[in-house]
């Protein structure tokens, strides 16, 4: 089934890299947020990630037009109604997205595939009930989203096998590359990934070592791409710690998942990495 409009629901940092994912690619994008500010955000986003593709030679002015003049940004769910997939990317609040997804099947055509970029909330709850469930499943891409490319494409209870290959087959058409998984909790990487955050995270809390120290051996010495504390402020600290609870509560509390209390303290004081300028390093200069 050919693909022609995408509707992405909320434009904070990954909505709007998801976006411009498929802005590039052609796909007319409806990119959706109740937040107006937002939506200013994310345009200056675009601008500035496809001009710095023009100075580096990648694209022309004009296709740099082009692929800007793709996304559109609303505040109208209506506006989705034609679209042939929606990919909600909205924080990590479970009764959050189960409403958003009770209102698009509502609103979408029957056929029109849902997509939810949840990094570890359920599938099969998220769609439960829900009219046409079987056109629900999980599209995990990982931040930042037009660089990163792997994408989970996560199988729900209800999901049918038919629309799990158009959602394989549409994240290779994204130039991505898709592995299909099982409705586990955080899916393959966020569940292999708690160990890299938790235990730097009870290293630190042991006095061990400092923040600094545990970033410089795990790149350094480690051959990671980057720190665990680098990395929670590059994702964002309210993102990186939800997860981690998710997969501590739907692991039935698994002493291994167990969230920091560090990392709960940095989320109380608004100290959530790079997008606030402050996290365990200091962006603000």
């Amino acid at each position: 089934m050919a693909v022609h409009s995408i509707g992405v629901i909320g434009a904070g940092t990954m909505g709007a890299g998801i976006a411009l994912v498929c802005a590039r690619k052609g796909h007319r994008v409806h990119l959706l947020d109740t937040n107006q500010d937002v939506l200013n955000k994310a345009q200056s986003y675009l601008l500035e990630v496809l001009s710095k593709d023009v100075q580096k030679g990648r694209i022309s002015k004009q296709q740099k037009e082009q692929t800007y003049r793709l996304v559109v940004p609303v505040q109208d769910m209506a506006l989705l109604k034609e679209s042939d997939i929606v990919i909600e990317a909205v924080p990590e609040r479970l009764e959050l997205k189960k409403s958003i997804f009770a209102s698009l099947t509502e609103v979408c055509r029957s056929d029109s595939l849902l997509l939810t970029n949840t990094s570890s909330l359920s599938i099969t709850e998220i769609a439960g009930g829900l009219t046409h469930a079987e056109r629900i499943l999980g599209f995990h891409f990982f931040n930042p989203a037009p660089v990163m490319p792997l994408v989970e494409v996560v199988r729900g209870k209800q999901s049918s096998e038919q629309n799990v290959t158009r959602a394989y087959q549409f994240a290779r058409d994204l130039g991505k590359v898709p592995v299909v998984v099982a409705d586990t909790p955080g899916f393959i990487v966020n569940r292999v990934a708690r160990p890299y955050y938790n235990e730097a995270l009870r290293i630190l809390g042991d006095g061990i070592a400092e923040v600094d120290q545990i970033d410089r051996i795990m790149t350094l010495a480690g051959g990671f791409k980057m720190g665990p504390f680098e990395l929670q402020d590059m994702i964002g600290i309210d993102i990186n710690f939800a997860t981690t609870e998710s997969v501590y509560t739907n692991f039935f509390h698994e002493g291994r998942f167990k969230p920091s209390r560090i990392q709960q303290r940095m989320v109380q004081a608004g100290k959530l990495g790079r997008k606030t300028g402050e996290g365990f390093y200091d962006y603000s200069k």
